[in-house]
Order: C-alpha cells, then structure tokens, then sequence
C-alpha cells in the first residue's frame, strides 16, 4: 500500500515517520559497501572532515542527543575508525588511518545515495521539501 492511501495519509506524524523509514532502507542500502550504518557513517565523516572536534559539537550537528553519540563513537572505536583525547575535561575525536582510508568508499556511497534520492524527484522539489521540513523542524525547537 502506497502511504498516500493510508488511513492516516493527512498525519504529519504517520507521513514524516513512513519517509523516515523508506530514506533509512535507502541510506542503509547505498552505505553496505562502506560496512557502516548510516548514523555511523555520518558520524565518521564529520570526524574526517574536521579531526578533532568535540563530541558535543559533533551530537549538535548531527542533531543527536550526547548519549547517543557517545555510543556511536564507541561502536567506532571498536571499529578503530576513531579514537577519542581527552585532555582534562575536554575530549576531541579523531580518525584513525583505517578511518582515513574509509573516506573514498564513504564518498561514493553517499553519491549512490545522492543519485537514488534524485531519482525520486528533481532538484527544485527536493531543495523545496528540504527548507519546508527545515522550517518545521526549526518551529519545532523554540
């Protein structure tokens, strides 16, 4: 059954909740080639983008509680992906080189992800669901 012919087709509840499961299938999908889940892989690739930075800026960006991302970077960790300094009460996180050497498959399998979701509509409509669910998740915080 399609979702637009589900009893609660109007719900902004139902209809965020059935995308987020169909984008997830997709996202886990594209990532298989990289071994890693879609969180973890995101996650990685902030820390490769910019080492050293604090797991809280990481858990703010990826719109994730702190909890969380602690248990994303210990499942890297155990992946020796990442590694975690602590310097007195400030941690910063850092690719290993086995993380480092991840960052070409992690690229194009972002890219296959990238060209499935274009399939699904062209630009212009993505970029105007994008702001539209960005205006309403910013609402949604204050």
């Amino acid at each position: 059954m399609k979702s637009s012919d589900s009893k609660y087709a109007q719900c902004l509840y139902f209809t965020s909740n059935a995308l987020a499961r169909k984008m997830e299938k997709l996202a886990v999908e594209s990532l298989k080639p990289a071994g890693l889940s879609p969180s973890h892989a995101y996650l990685l690739m902030m820390v490769l983008e910019d080492a050293g930075q604090q797991p809280g800026y990481l858990a703010q960006q990826l719109q994730l509680t702190p909890s969380t991302i602690t248990r994303l970077l210990e499942k890297l960790e155990e992946k020796k992906l990442v590694i975690r300094n602590t310097e007195g009460k400030v941690t910063m996180v850092y690719p290993t080189q086995k993380g480092k050497q991840l960052w070409p498959a992690l690229n194009n399998c972002i890219q296959d992800f990238q060209n499935a979701c274009s399939k699904l509509q062209n630009q212009h409509d993505s970029s105007r669901v994008l702001l539209n669910m960005h205006k309403l998740a910013d609402k949604l915080d204050q």
